[in-house]
């Protein structure tokens, strides 16, 4: 088929108009605006909320504007070191949260969960669902969360509990959680508490102590420092002081010799037994009599509580002036027979000496009323006045 020259032309003309470019935006603006037309359905659908029933609330006290009132009367500030109530809601990664009634709720760190929380979980420290006291210890995050804390509660409770034990100069028993070089740790009311070793009674700072409990007194509470220092001698000095009495026969051991007596240890404390109160007869060297480790048995003689120390004597169980040199063995087996026998010379002796005393103020009274003398005249003259005049 041949084509003319115009009517190539014309076909080309009638082909560019079927093509004619138009604009992306205004093509997505005319498929938007069909999209978004909604149906007559959609309309209706959109304008129906469902069935809507009357209620009467004349009879209702409280109305919305009476609750609005409520909510703005209601502080809701929450402030660095107050100390709220709260709720345990939930357990968290290292922690738990507490409702206190805050925007948000607060954490606890595990750390902050008690005195006596380290090592332990925090199911172990607090309860779910259990009402808690808390102390706020920071303020509020970008999130509206609080940290709070009942360790320092418990902290600021357990110091006044320790400040009025060491105003009653009580003795308590504490555990032992640490050793080191100077001594141990304990804890008291859940502070820790140091013994130095030296306030140690029949044991050494070991690991063998640590879980034991321990009789203990105070020794420092410093408040300002947060320093509590103890000691079990004193706690033990005290108690067995309560128990011993002058005369009584007791049970030690040599733990030094020097050269004016022993030291002997009775029931955790230190005794001397003077060089002079080991026999009645001469002694030239005290390494002949006892050694150091030795069980003996002693009379005490005298005893200052306060200081916890007391006096020995083994002269007093003789039952022959020099036993003690001779036959020790002797004199320890007869000691309560020995002692008994001291007792009642020493009762004996104790009256003998009211009677004597008894006797010379009786004769100080006769001797008084004969140096006052009536001059049969009804005056009374004092014979030691005109001696004296």
């Amino acid at each position: 088929m041949k084509f003319t020259s115009a009517a190539l032309i014309v076909a080309a003309a009638q082909t560019s108009q079927a093509f004619t470019f138009m604009p992306a935006n205004t093509r997505a603006t005319s498929s938007l605006s069909a999209v978004a037309t909604p149906t007559r359905f959609d309309t209706m659908k959109a304008k129906y909320k469902g069935f809507i029933p009357k209620i009467d609330t004349s009879d209702v006290a409280f109305g919305y504007d009476a609750f609005e009132e409520a909510v703005a009367e209601v502080s809701y500030a929450f402030n660095r070191n107050d100390v709220v109530t709260g709720t345990v809601v939930q357990f968290d990664k290292g922690g738990a949260v507490v409702d206190i009634g805050a925007k948000s709720s607060a954490f606890l760190p595990l750390q902050e969960a008690g005195l006596m929380s380290y090592g332990k979980e925090i199911d172990d420290v607090v309860t779910l669902e259990s009402d808690v006291s808390v102390m706020i210890i920071s303020d509020e995050d970008e999130n509206g969360q609080l940290l709070v804390s009942i360790k320092r509660i418990e902290y600021a409770a357990a110091w006044e509990k320790v400040k009025a034990m060491n105003a009653e100069d009580a003795i308590f028993d504490a555990e032992v959680v640490a050793v080191n070089r100077g001594g141990a740790i304990v804890l008291v009311e859940g502070l820790r508490a140091f013994l130095p070793g030296s306030h140690l009674t029949g044991a050494i700072a070991t690991e063998e102590l640590i879980g034991e409990k321990l009789p203990l007194k105070f020794l420092e509470v410093n408040t300002e420092n947060n320093k509590l220092v103890v000691s079990n001698r004193r706690a033990v000095v005290e108690t067995q002081m309560n128990d011993l009495s002058r005369g009584d026969v007791v049970d030690g051991i040599v733990k030094a010799l020097k050269p004016y007596g022993a030291f002997v240890e009775v029931g955790g404390m230190s005794g001397l037994l003077h060089i002079s109160q080991i026999s009645y007869d001469r002694i030239d060297n005290l390494e002949k009599v006892f050694q150091p480790g030795e069980k003996v048995k002693c009379m005490i003689i005298d005893h200052d509580k306060l200081n916890g120390r007391i006096a020995l004597s083994t002269k007093t169980l003789e039952p022959e002036p020099g036993d003690m040199l001779k036959d020790s063995a002797r004199v320890f087996e007869l000691a309560d027979e020995t002692a008994a026998k001291y007792h009642e010379r020493m009762e004996a002796d104790r009256k003998a000496r009211e009677e004597a005393a008894k006797d010379i103020v009786l004769g100080l009274g006769d001797v008084v009323g004969d140096a006052l003398a009536d001059d049969g005249e009804g005056a009374v003259t004092d014979d030691l006045e005109s001696v004296l005049g």
